[in-house]
């Protein structure tokens, strides 16, 4: 059962992401060793910052995470370290992380400018990093930017890893750190968590094999566990003591923690599906009630559609029947036009007097037509109307057979105006009205020579 848990934990922690690997939160029954004593490696170029040391858990027990000079993700970062605290029943991990101000890190002096309270090793300045040469190994030929301060450690404590339990570091929060603590955080760097776990692979790093005395105590950068920038420690923080609990007991309450841990991740899982398939519930409800929201619209506006359709079709045929009944109306119109001119035209015809009455209208009055009609025996009627040298309106005016009509602009087919105008014993109108013949002048001119010629 033991192997069983112990493979399980192995398992777990090889599964985990790189980028997740430093924010484990792992809790472990016994307390972890005291901090080696070592030298920092000078610093290889400006703009890098030292990360303490620690040390770490996995399936085999403690481990050394060797101290490094790393390059922050983005300029104004600080490095808060992670610690061990006790959490009433075990210890945990509180993984580190990048911020505008350096948080809570359980009080741990891990020296080189992380006394237990803040950070004294440096400051940002206009971009630049400025180094504490009292708390840094910095090469001042190759960097400029540094100042020199005081750093006061807290020694009391010795080179205790942990917060909290048995002989641990009673330290608690300040305000400042709480604030920090709620701002805003980067996670540790790839390069990082790829260190802790090289780190976690290297057998020499176990605390059950250097008793506390790490041959790789620091390094000049990340993941360089050999060469010239590797530093070995002076010595241990503290005489190593083997765990009190045997190994066995000791992965037993490392596999419990990992048990607890999957059934909370888990759970947190199941919640989460829960809430996602709760989500996509309501986003499909959401999209159903567009759906129908969409239709009702679309129903609407053919309905509106059809309306106007319907509209535009009445008021067409409203538009054809009154051009229908326009048209009926000029066509009536025309009709009865052409009625009272039909009328007209037989009413005309009706008071016109037929062809043989102007015949007889002549022969009764013979005599007086005849003298009208005779210029030649009246020779100054004749001078006056000179009808000798216009033969031609006296053959028009005067044919064979009627003479009298001749005379008179077709007075004879007219007699009734010619009556009505002139009465027999006023001859005048009819001279008026025809200069040409001038009967009526004849008549009205010689009443007198009449009379004398009668006379003579």
């Amino acid at each position: 059962m033991r192997i069983t848990r112990l493979l399980l934990l192995t398992l777990l922690i090889l599964a985990i992401p790189a980028a997740a690997f430093a924010q484990l939160v792992v809790s472990v029954a016994i307390a972890p060793p005291a901090l080696p004593v070592y030298v920092q490696p000078m610093a290889p170029d400006a703009g890098y910052l030292w990360t303490p040391g620690y040390w770490g858990y996995a399936g085999e027990g403690y481990f050394w995470v060797p101290g490094t000079w790393i390059q922050p993700p983005t300029v104004g970062l600080l490095w808060t370290p992670g610690y061990w605290g006790w959490g009433g029943s075990a210890f945990a991990w509180n993984g580190g992380y990048w911020g505008q101000q350096v948080g809570f890190y359980g009080g741990v002096n891990y020296g080189y400018g992380y006394g237990g309270v803040g950070y004294q090793g440096g400051r940002w300045q206009n971009g630049q990093f400025y180094y504490n040469r009292a708390a840094n190994n910095v090469n001042v030929t190759n960097i400029h930017n540094v100042y020199n301060t005081t750093v006061i450690n807290n020694t009391a404590v010795n080179h205790v890893s942990y917060n909290g339990g048995a002989g641990g570091v009673t330290a608690r929060p300040t305000a400042a750190e709480e604030t920090a603590s709620r701002e805003q955080h980067t996670p540790a760097t790839s390069l990082q968590t790829q260190h802790e776990r090289t780190a976690s692979t290297n057998h020499a790093l176990l605390a059950s094999v250097n008793h506390g005395k790490p041959a790789i105590a620091a390094t000049a950068k990340p993941g360089e566990f050999s060469g010239q920038g590797v530093v070995a420690a002076k010595q241990a923080g503290a005489t190593y003591k083997a765990p009190a609990n045997n190994a066995a007991e000791t992965k037993a309450a490392a596999a419990k923690a990992t048990e607890d841990k999957t059934a909370e991740n888990n759970k947190a899982a199941e919640t989460k599906a829960t809430e996602n398939k709760a989500a996509e519930n309501n986003a499909a409800a959401s999209r159903a009630t567009e759906n129908k929201a969409a239709e009702n619209k679309a129903t609407e506006n053919k309905a509106a559609e059809n309306n106007a359709a319907a509209s535009r079709a009445t008021e067409n045929k409203a538009a054809e029947n009154k051009a229908a009944e326009n048209h009926a109306a000029a066509t009536k119109a025309t009709e009865n036009k052409a009625a009272e001119n039909k009328a007209a035209a037989a009413r005309t015809n009706e008071s016109k007097p037929a062809a043989p009455k102007p015949a007889r209208a002549p022969a009764e009055s013979a005599k007086e037509p005849t003298a009208h009609a005779q210029p030649a025996a009246r020779p100054a009627t004749a001078a006056h109307a000179q009808p000798a040298p216009r033969p031609a309106p006296a053959t028009h005016a005067q044919p064979a057979p009627r003479p009298a009509t001749a005379a008179k602009a077709q007075p004879a087919s007219r007699p009734a105006p010619a009556a009505h105008a002139q009465p027999a014993p006023r001859p005048a109108p009819a001279a008026h009205a025809e200069p040409a013949p001038h009967p009526a002048a004849a008549v009205h001119a010689q009443p007198e020579k009449a009379a004398h010629t009668s006379g003579g």
